[in-house]
Order: structure tokens, then C-alpha cells, then sequence
């Protein structure tokens, strides 16, 4: 076929030809764009008793985060949406509950991550498989047994969707304990110790590491009582302790008959003081539950809940729930939920640039952020999360630090122990004003 040259004219027709052609197509693409349903959120599922405190607290932490995320921007031009089930958790223990709850939240309310604060190891194995099941990651907040990040170590392939956020495991919780028992007797000048815990799993392997090793510290056992979870009476075991003369008693109770404990032994003006693990005892309303007879007594906890700002980020979390809900963060359990929808699975999203579950895994395990509850949060080789421990390379307040916090007066909250941090925040160790083996104008 023989063609012709175009004409100068033809030319001139044929580019802008072109050219229109060019821009309706980008006009018709970006209006198809932007017709087109944005990307779907990431979904993180709350799995938890959600009629209690603590369950509540962590829906409602999840939440306050996900807006402020979705505020920022997203993740990856993502909004973060919070999906909850009921697992009745703190209440009947039901693992056919709490398993339902969790298919629920993967299978109906599609869920990229879970956050489950599963408590028992009767519930806790069968979460994790149905989360290795269905490729999902689980943050819990709970799981304390030393035995459940041994499972990562032991068995990576099948356990590495585990990651904890908050719940001290056993051997760190009677380590803790250890020192903050002592330091407290040393207030005193106390030498005789009192154990009552809950017969579960995690109390029981805390009292025996407790029972040998107190005497190491100069503090003699004299009581060691077992009670059953669903007791709600205290009446018998307060009577024997009190024959015993101990002048500490360390409580470990995860269940809400923690109320019902420090009432009775206001009450019965029970000659010891009270240092040890009271479920909701951290809780802002813990002291109106009791009718202030929380006064005096002490827990071990994160120096976070007594007000101290160990981080940065501290009181702008407390602040930004208090304006949301109009009522203080109520746990230590719903802080690490807010860090971890807030700080810790938007970072390792990003950084690994996909919310593909075995690439956020490998990110998780060199995670290193700033927290409410820690400068450094950092998972360990066992997905477990790292606790500043005294005479360590790095100084205790660079990780996730525990510490005795005390009931005051006029619910008041305070640090006093470390000695360090309750120097440090103006607060005193206080002794009840009933008669007891401490001298009355004694302080620390």
C-alpha cells in the first residue's frame, strides 16, 4: 500500500487527537478510581469477658487507639476497625465459650489480628491452634504460666503466632514478688510471711518458687493456705493467719473475690499488711468497690497505674481515655491494649509492608517501641515481653518495670516500691492505723 505524507494540517489534527484521547482516559481512569471501594480495614478482634472490668477496659483501650491511628492516617492507607466477642473469661472459664468466641471473631467478624486475654491454660492451647489454624497472630494479655512462651522456644513452627503484651509469667511474678515482699519488711522490720492463693495453675507454681525462697531473705513462711477460685469468704483463712503471726500476707487472687478479701480484712483490723497480686486492685473504681477499705493495702503492678510517667507517652494515654470514656484507663491489661493497637502492630505493619501474618511475625521479633508502659518494649526470643530487672546490663525503667503500688487517702494511688521511684514521686509506705506489729511512727 502506497501512503501519503501526512500534511502539516493532518499532523497538527493527529496530535491533538492524541492528546484528548490521553486525557479522557486519565479523566475515565481517575473517575473508575475513585469509584472503587477503598482498601478493606484491618481488623483486629477483642476476645474477652467484656462485662467486666478488665475486659471492658481493653475493648474500650483497643478502640480509643484505633481512632487515633485511623486519625493519623491509617496503616498503609488502611483504617484499623475493632471487632469484640464476649468470652466470658473472668467468669465460668468455659473453653467452649471462650473457643467460640475466637472462631466467631476469625470466621464471621473477619479478623486480621486477635487480642485475647485468655487467662488458663485449658483455653489458652486451644486458642493459639485455632489461631495457627487460621494464620492468624494472637496478642494476649493474660497468659502468666511459664509455659506458655517455653511453647514458642520448644515448638517455633506452632507457636509463633503467640505474642504477649501484658501478664507477667510465673517465675517473673515470684521474682518480683521476692523483692518487693522484702523490700516492704524492711519498711517494717518484718520477718514473718503468710501465702493465700488461688488454687489455678499459675498461683500454685508461684506460692512454691515463693515458699523456697523467702527464707533466702531472711523471712520465715509461717502460713501457706490454697483457696478455691470460686471462694468468695474469707473468714477462716484470715483466722489463721492471724494464730500464725505472720505480719505480711501476700494475696494472689486473679478473680473479682479480691473485693470481698480487703474487705474483710479491714474489717477485722487484721494485724499484718497486704503486698501481693488482688485481681481489679489497680482499678480506678476498685476504691468505691470497697467502700475505701482498699486504703493501705498493696499490689504488685506497673508504676503506670499509680500515675507515674515512666514514658513519654504515659499521661497523654491516660488523658486521651479519660476524655474518651470519662473514666481513668482502669488497668495495666487495657494500657497494653492501647499500645499494642497504638504502637506496637501499626509499627511492625509498616515496616514490614504488609499485613501478610508470617512477614509481621519476623517484624514482631525485632520490635522496639516506645509504650505507655515501657521506653523499650520488646518481645523476647519467647515472644514473651521484656521486664526491667534491678543489677541488668540495661537500668530496670528502660523495659516494661513492676512495682508495688499502695491505697492511700483520698484515693490516691502511689509507688513505694522501687524505693528509687517512691523518692521519686514524694510518697511514703503507710501502715494502718490499727494495732499491729509496726512501729507507728516508723517510715521508710
Amino acid at each position: 500500500m502506497d501512503f501519503k505524507a501526512l500534511t502539516k494540517l493532518q499532523s497538527a489534527a493527529l496530535i491533538v487527537f492524541v492528546v484528548i484521547a490521553a486525557v479522557g482516559g486519565s479523566i475515565a481512569f481517575s473517575l473508575w478510581n475513585a469509584s472503587q471501594p477503598s482498601p478493606e480495614n484491618i481488623r483486629i478482634g477483642i476476645c474477652a469477658d467484656l462485662d467486666n472490668t478488665i475486659g471492658k477496659g481493653i475493648w474500650r483501650a483497643a478502640i480509643l487507639a484505633a481512632e487515633e491511628v485511623n486519625a493519623e492516617g491509617g496503616v498503609l492507607g488502611r483504617n484499623l476497625t475493632i471487632v469484640a466477642a464476649d468470652d466470658d473469661g473472668e467468669g465460668s472459664q468455659d473453653v467452649a465459650v471462650m473457643t467460640s468466641a475466637l472462631v466467631r471473631l476469625i470466621t464471621v467478624d473477619k479478623a486480621d489480628f486477635v487480642i485475647s486475654n485468655v487467662l488458663s491454660p485449658q483455653g489458652f492451647f486451644p486458642e493459639v491452634d485455632i489461631c495457627r489454624e487460621n494464620n492468624k497472630i494472637m496478642f494476649t494479655t493474660g497468659a502468666t504460666l511459664d509455659e506458655f512462651p517455653q511453647r514458642v522456644l520448644d515448638d517455633y513452627e506452632n507457636y509463633k503466632y503467640f505474642f504477649k503484651l501484658f501478664g507477667a509469667n510465673t517465675t517473673s511474678i515470684a521474682t518480683g514478688l521476692l523483692d518487693d515482699v522484702a523490700t516492704v519488711a524492711k519498711y517494717g522490720g518484718f520477718t514473718k510471711v503468710a501465702l493465700l492463693y488461688q488454687d489455678v495453675s499459675t498461683f500454685e507454681q508461684t506460692a512454691a518458687i515463693l515458699e523456697s525462697s523467702f527464707p533466702s531473705r531472711g523471712l520465715e513462711i509461717v502460713f501457706s493456705g490454697s483457696i478455691p477460685v470460686t471462694s468468695t469468704d474469707f473468714t477462716s483463712y484470715f483466722a489463721a493467719v492471724e494464730a500464725s503471726g505472720a505480719e505480711i500476707v501476700v494475696p494472689l487472687i486473679f478473680t473479682r473475690a479480691s473485693v470481698p478479701f480487703v474487705k474483710e480484712w479491714y474489717d477485722r483490723e487484721s494485724p499484718f499488711v497486704v503486698v501481693g497480686v488482688l485481681s481489679g486492685c489497680g482499678d480506678p473504681e476498685f476504691w468505691d468497690a470497697t467502700g475505701g477499705k482498699c486504703e493501705y493495702v498493696s499490689i504488685r503492678g506497673p508504676p503506670f497505674v499509680a500515675g507515674y510517667n515512666l514514658t513519654d507517652r504515659s499521661m497523654q494515654t491516660r488523658e486521651v481515655y479519660l476524655e474518651r470514656w470519662g473514666t481513668p484507663i482502669p488497668t495495666a491489661y487495657a494500657t497494653a491494649a492501647y499500645d499494642g493497637v497504638r504502637c506496637i502492630l501499626p509499627d511492625a505493619i509498616k515496616r514490614a509492608g504488609t499485613t501478610e501474618t508470617q512477614a509481621v511475625i519476623k517484624i514482631l521479633e525485632t520490635i522496639d517501641a516506645a509504650t505507655s508502659l515501657a521506653r523499650h518494649f520488646v518481645f523476647t526470643k519467647a515472644h514473651d515481653f521484656m521486664i526491667g530487672v534491678a543489677g541488668s546490663a540495661s537500668p530496670p525503667e528502660e523495659y516494661l518495670l513492676f512495682g508495688v503500688l499502695q491505697w492511700q487517702a483520698n484515693k490516691t494511688f502511689v509507688t513505694v516500691v522501687p524505693e528509687g521511684l517512691m523518692e521519686d514521686s514524694g510518697a511514703k509506705y503507710m501502715f494502718p492505723p490499727w494495732q499491729g506489729p509496726w512501729a507507728i511512727n516508723l517510715t521508710p
